[in-house]
């Protein structure tokens, strides 16, 4: 789905639901942001496809955090894309390129899931520590993709979570700072928020900028200012 100049919005599902990592489309080739699951990867490469563009053509991958349905499939575009250039935030890095453990995914969490699904997670852990370097990006940088893009730190999600900014269309691209739940735009998710406080907190980031839709990772595309909404969810802090 195209939702702004060379900005397109991949359908991918998950469960009863399903996801959006997002292409920004250069004349040197694509950038995507975020990847799917780890059982994902055929499903995104054919999102990719139908979207009319080559997943060859794939030359940077931005994660916007840590979590296993937005970083799964980096590990197999790494090998399948060995010149692909990576990107996240040093909140999060140590997690990304697996010298730490992930945030969510508790021992006591793995441990309740079936066993054949547990060997896959220990599988995509080792794979992530064979990952090449990972270049940080920092709260405020500017980046010449898409057309231009900010960087904002936006933490609470988890420690390096970030919200990217596309200013020539008023484009936000939320990842899971903002959902879209029944057409409605909604706020974090509590039950996988660590530290809601800051997530709010974080969303007064967001709250001066002029914003015509947001794209948010889960719930997909929301037509329309989120100023209304933040300042409901933040007027306490």
């Amino acid at each position: 789905m195209n939702i702004g100049h060379n900005v397109i919005a991949l359908t991918i599902p998950l469960g009863p639901s399903e996801v959006h990592p997002v292409l920004l489309k250069d004349e040197d080739g694509l950038t995507l942001i975020d990847t799917g699951m780890f059982d994902q990867y055929d499903a995104l490469i054919q999102a990719v496809k139908d979207a009319g563009e080559a997943p060859s053509d794939i030359k940077r991958i931005i994660l916007t955090h840590q979590d296993t349905d937005h970083i799964g499939n980096l590990p197999a575009l790494a090998r399948d894309l060995p010149d692909v250039g990576l990107f996240a935030h040093p909140g999060d890095l140590p997690v990304i390129n697996g010298s730490q453990p992930m945030l969510k995914m508790t021992p006591e969490r793995v441990a309740q899931l079936p066993e054949a699904r547990q060997e896959e997670f220990q599988q995509f852990l080792e794979q992530l520590k064979q990952l090449k370097d990972i270049t940080e990006l920092h709260d405020g940088e500017h980046l010449p993709w898409g057309g231009g893009l900010e960087i904002i730190h936006t933490p609470g999600h988890t420690p390096g979570h970030i919200c990217l900014y596309l200013p020539e269309q008023e484009l936000l691209l939320a990842a899971d700072e903002l959902r879209v739940v029944d057409g409605k735009l909604a706020g974090p998710w509590d039950a996988a928020t660590p530290d809601m406080p800051l997530a709010l907190r974080s969303l007064l980031k967001l709250k001066d900028l002029p914003i015509r839709s947001v794209l948010c990772y889960h719930g997909g595309l929301y037509e329309g200012s989120p100023q209304a909404l933040i300042g409901s969810l933040t007027e306490a802090l």
